[in-house]
């Protein structure tokens, strides 16, 4: 037997470390990253055991010429609604919107559909100056199913997030930037530097203080501003009682840089 058919499949999703950040990488390449069960499958996988291995403190989420072109439409295709409801990109989804710690999408090319909400669903977004963004759902006789019809508006506001969930058109780079879409724009060879670079810089922040102030961040969206401020108090109230609170107040008046332990 030729050695080469027995080499194992490539893997859909490479994690790769940099000290405490670790980079998921979408491969595949060949459907420009068109999102399928393999590869939700594993970024729910990497992305629930990041949240448990207590070495990692911030997440990159890439792709390579193309972020994701969205999602496989054979599997689109193949689903009921019964079965939709029960799938792995409802999962895959949840599990990223879970994640306690932040995650940074380095996006780059086609960034639309399925892949557009998943870029969405990261806590920052840095875009390409390359970069396309769109959910063209409608033009198939479907709709955005994994957020896209509310994580526009949370961004941006109605008009652009009706715009692209019943129109399905497409903005580059610059235009998401000024509408809010993503969070900065950078040379499209850079993009996945300057994410890592971000990413690095959380790394360095109190764990525990930026799990809270994702939290915090996330709790607007699901309450009132009242609760919202609420919770915001609680958050910080628990902060004081940690090592970290008081490392980081020790080392600002003895003019040092602090030394984190996430406890």
């Amino acid at each position: 037997m030729n050695p080469a058919s027995q080499q194992a499949p490539a893997a859909p999703v490479t994690a790769t470390r940099q000290g405490a950040v670790l980079l998921l990488t979408i491969m595949r390449p060949e459907a420009r990253n068109a999102l399928n069960p393999a590869i939700l499958s594993s970024l729910a996988r990497s992305l629930d055991e990041a949240g448990r291995d207590g070495a990692t403190r911030a997440i990159v989420l890439a792709g390579g010429a193309d972020f994701s072109a969205g999602a496989d439409i054979d599997v689109i295709a193949g689903h009921n609604p019964a079965s939709y409801l029960g799938s792995v990109t409802r999962r895959a989804f949840e599990a990223i919107r879970r994640c306690e710690l932040p995650v940074i999408a380095a996006v780059s090319g086609y960034c639309l559909g399925g892949g557009c909400e998943l870029a969405l669903s990261c806590d920052l977004v840095i875009a390409g100056d390359d970069a396309i963004f769109g959910q063209p759902e409608i033009n198939l006789g479907i709709i955005p199913g994994a957020g896209g019809t509310q994580l526009w508006r949370e961004r941006t506001g109605l008009g652009a997030q009706a715009d692209a969930a019943l129109l399905g058109g497409m903005i580059d780079a610059f235009t998401a930037r000024r509408i809010g879409l993503v969070d900065a724009v950078v040379p499209a060879e850079h993009v996945r530097d300057q994410a890592l670079a971000r990413a690095q810089r959380l790394a360095a922040k109190a764990p525990l203080a930026v799990r809270a102030a994702k939290a915090a961040l996330k709790a607007r969206g699901q309450m009132g501003l009242g609760p919202a401020l609420d919770h915001e108090v609680a958050l910080m109230a628990g902060l004081l009682g940690t090592e970290d609170a008081r490392e980081g107040t020790r080392a600002f008046l003895e003019k040092r840089a602090p030394k984190y332990e996430g406890r």
